[in-house]
């Protein structure tokens, strides 16, 4: 199982790599600017899969919430975006790998953004880390054609596997 998770950590990585290589191609204007995505831009929505990411990531390390909203701007700035994306990238890895998979399949308890007590298995969490970057990538990626870019950069899982090959 946990071979499993390293794999989708390492697509999520990759995938991540992708979508903010081709934001930064646009160029500022156009990746900050509101475009009435649910997170207002491109930009926008890339911070929210990364705040999204540090919330799972302190439950999972039981540790206190990093963001107080799932809206948070953890950062204006794209470079930084960039780096805490790298960073957030390799803290999920390093995670996983530490995990054997009864810990992967044990269920942890945390409190959700509103405060209630919840319980789920880390598998279910990873899972839905993984799930809910690859959601909000591929609104990216249609923010991207909304933007302009011609062809935004293929993120679908094979492509992953046959880039290894």
């Amino acid at each position: 199982m946990r071979d499993h998770f390293l794999q989708l950590a390492d697509y999520n990585a990759w995938a991540n790599s992708r979508i903010y290589a081709a934001t930064r191609a646009i160029g500022p204007t156009a990746r900050t600017r509101d475009i009435g995505a649910y997170f207002g831009s491109l930009q926008g929505t890339l911070a929210h899969i990364l705040v999204a990411d540090h919330l799972w990531m302190a439950r999972l390390l039981d540790q206190p919430p990093p963001h107080a909203t799932l809206d948070a701007t953890p950062t204006s700035d794209f470079d930084t975006l960039w780096a805490a994306r790298q960073e957030q990238d390799a803290a999920t890895r390093a995670f996983i790998s530490d995990l054997g998979d009864h810990d992967i399949a044990a269920v942890l308890d945390y409190q959700d953004m509103s405060g209630t007590a919840r319980s789920l298995p880390r598998r279910v969490i990873l899972t839905h880390m993984f799930n809910h970057a690859t959601h909000h990538r591929g609104q990216a990626h249609h923010q991207l054609t909304q933007l302009g870019m011609a062809e935004p950069p293929a993120l679908d899982l094979p492509y992953f596997v046959l880039d290894l090959l």
